[in-house]
């Protein structure tokens, strides 16, 4: 099933590809190009301006042994005088050389890091909604967040902090070469000492960097979830349980960040030890070196400063490469979200629409499995006919399918076997978005954003002006408490419509379909949080938009669809019957069963359905 076999939870790479490399590599770092490389004169700047900074350090140890053996042993005073102003010229270049690197590299990973954050949202907005039953949200926005900004890091500071250090440690190697071959191969006998444990505990770095990554996810995950539930958690008294299993979810963050960090700490320390523990060694040679008359002071002192040159950049590489691996952990989860490709997408060579839409709706013998439950099918051999105009409605227990015809009807899935079509157009041949652009939905728990209640309507459609929203708002009954809030039809919301009761978050979505004038019209419990009142008026409102238009009716409340011009009774991911109220009542069966049951509850708590 397509659904099944194309969409993937985060975390698990798309293809091969990555599995051909170590996890975490640096070679991952390698996919950053393609983001960077549309800034390549900011690129060629800070290449630049960072080999003119590291040029300049390397000339200072040519002056300095040029001033120790043509000035001090001379007794040259204008020497020392020149010497100071070439000095004061090199500060002055490798000062503005820095400012540039600083600057553009910084820049850079500023302006790389927004257009990935940017593309990875955009791309996770368009997958379809099997990829959200497997992977937790908590996941993804670590993913746009805290990978991001560790490659904001490497991008804009450890990256050219890396390459300023290589470029320092060549040429300070060269140099060494170039002032005292004999000392310099003393310099590479030391080099695998150096590097062997950057290589082995580099790798073990590599590892607890991308396993703490995947812990702060998991807080994120625990935060998420918990903010969404903070009611339920205070009306169940659970706010110690839940800040208990936070705060097991952050120890194990910290646990795992410890670990990462002492690696690197042991990893720079060796580095470090073995570093300066040779330049003190070659030092120690040099020095008898000079007293024999074989090398000059002049020589030893620059070849001292390369070698300190030299130690230092290697410290400093062994210390960035650990961000450099954290970073190459964060573009591979990274690149493995942006390599889930959405099971559901618009073909080549889309079959258009027919113009204007009719709002016909078949289903020939489909059968399909939600992907986290693929053992058990949520429709079986379903077959139906919605002609156009017709007011249709779904009914039947939980669990029948009837939300999962709506489901399949905006192409959230694919079945698995039969095929369904809009105005006789397979949907598997059409644009998923202009199918959705000629279907409006009003769901059971309708989704309020965070924006005004003007914004909140005119999300059905963008364009619409002020006088289209406030009679979208008037047909929907929602006019007259809109009107009542501080800044009415400006007035915030709050998240998820916290300040509106569930009735008026209901009218609000309401509002939106009706201003979406769509051909198809999907009411999924629409009215279940309304009161009798609200009820009444959005029942005569919706009585008025559904005329001229197909409306597919969900309900568990029978009361709502007594004027269906046909019913489907749904149980088991099938039809067990279809009619109208009478003829279905007439015939017994489950809808008699259905319909007894709640028209007595209702007359038995004295209220009217």
């Amino acid at each position: 099933m397509a659904s099944q076999s194309s969409s993937q939870p985060a975390g698990k790479p798309e293809s091969g590809k990555s599995e051909t490399r170590p996890r975490g590599s640096l070679a991952e770092l390698g996919r950053l190009w393609a983001h960077v490389a549309p800034y390549r004169l900011a690129v060629a700047g800070a290449a630049a301006a960072l080999v003119v900074a590291a040029a300049t350090v390397l000339v200072m140890g040519v002056g300095l042994r040029t001033l120790i053996d043509q000035g001090f042993s001379s007794g040259d005073a204008g020497l020392l005088d020149r010497a100071l102003f070439v000095l004061l010229a090199i500060i002055v270049v490798l000062a503005f050389a820095t400012y540039s690197r600083y600057s553009l590299v910084s820049w850079l990973g500023e302006r790389v890091v927004a257009d990935i954050r940017a593309k990875v949202f955009a791309h996770v907005l368009r997958l379809d909604p099997a990829f959200f039953e497997t992977t937790r949200t908590g996941e993804i926005l670590s993913r746009i967040t805290t990978d991001t900004t560790l490659l904001q890091v490497v991008i804009g500071s450890s990256a050219s902090v890396a390459m300023r250090n290589v470029l320092l440690l060549a040429g300070g190697l060269v140099m060494l070469v170039v002032t005292s071959p004999k000392l310099s191969l003393m310099v590479v006998l030391f080099v695998p000492l150096v590097v062997a444990p950057i290589i082995l505990i580099g790798r073990r770095v590599r590892a607890l960097s991308r396993t703490s990554q995947d812990r702060i996810a998991d807080v994120g995950a625990q935060v998420e979830e918990s903010l969404n539930a903070a009611r339920t958690i205070q009306a169940f008294c659970h706010e110690g349980l839940e800040s208990d299993r936070f705060a097991s979810r952050v120890e194990d963050a910290f646990g795992a960040a410890v670990k990462r960090i002492r690696a690197r700490a042991i990893l720079t320390a060796i580095v470090i030890m073995l570093v300066f523990g040779g330049v003190g060694t070659i030092l120690w040679i040099g020095g008898h070196d000079v007293l024999s008359g074989r090398i000059s002071a002049g020589e030893l002192s620059a070849f001292v400063f390369y070698a300190v040159v030299v130690a230092g950049a290697t410290g400093a590489v062994s210390e960035v490469i650990g961000d450099l691996q954290r970073a190459a952990g964060a573009t591979e989860r990274l690149a493995e979200l942006l390599a889930t490709k959405p099971a559901i997408a618009a073909p080549a060579n889309p079959v258009a629409l027919p113009a204007p839409a009719r709002g016909a709706v078949a289903f020939e013998n489909v059968t399909f499995h939600y992907p986290a439950r693929p053992d058990r099918a949520a429709l079986s051999d379903f077959a139906l006919d919605v002609r156009p105009g017709e007011r249709l409605a779904l009914v039947g227990p939980s669990g029948a399918g009837k939300t999962t015809v709506s489901q399949l009807l905006l192409r959230f899935y694919d079945p698995a076997a039969g095929r369904i079509t809009f105005d006789g157009v397979d949907l598997r041949a059409a644009d998923p978005a202009d199918l959705r652009a000629h279907i409006g939905l009003v769901s059971q728990d309708p989704v309020i954003f965070s924006a005004s209640a003007a914004e909140n309507i005119r999300y059905g459609r963008p364009g619409a002006s002020d006088d289209d929203v406030r009679a979208a708002a008037d047909a929907a009954a929602a006019l007259s408490f809109i009107e009542d809030l501080p800044q009415g039809f400006d007035t915030y919301l709050g998240e998820k419509g916290v300040r509106l009761s569930g009735g008026q978050r209901q009218r609000i979505a309401i509002a939106r379909a009706i201003l979406r004038d769509p051909a198809l019209l999907l009411l999924d419990e629409a009215t279940s949080a309304l009161d009798a009142e609200s009820e009444r008026l959005v029942q005569d409102a919706l009585s008025r938009l559904m005329k001229g238009r197909t409306s597919i009716v969900i309900a568990h409340r029978l009361a709502t669809v007594l004027e269906a011009d046909r019913i489907i009774v749904m149980d088991e991911g099938r039809i067990v019957a279809q009619g109208r109220h009478a003829d279905l009542m007439a015939a017994g069966g489950l809808y008699a069963r259905l319909a007894e049951l709640q028209f007595d509850l209702s007359r038995a708590s004295g209220t009217v359905s």
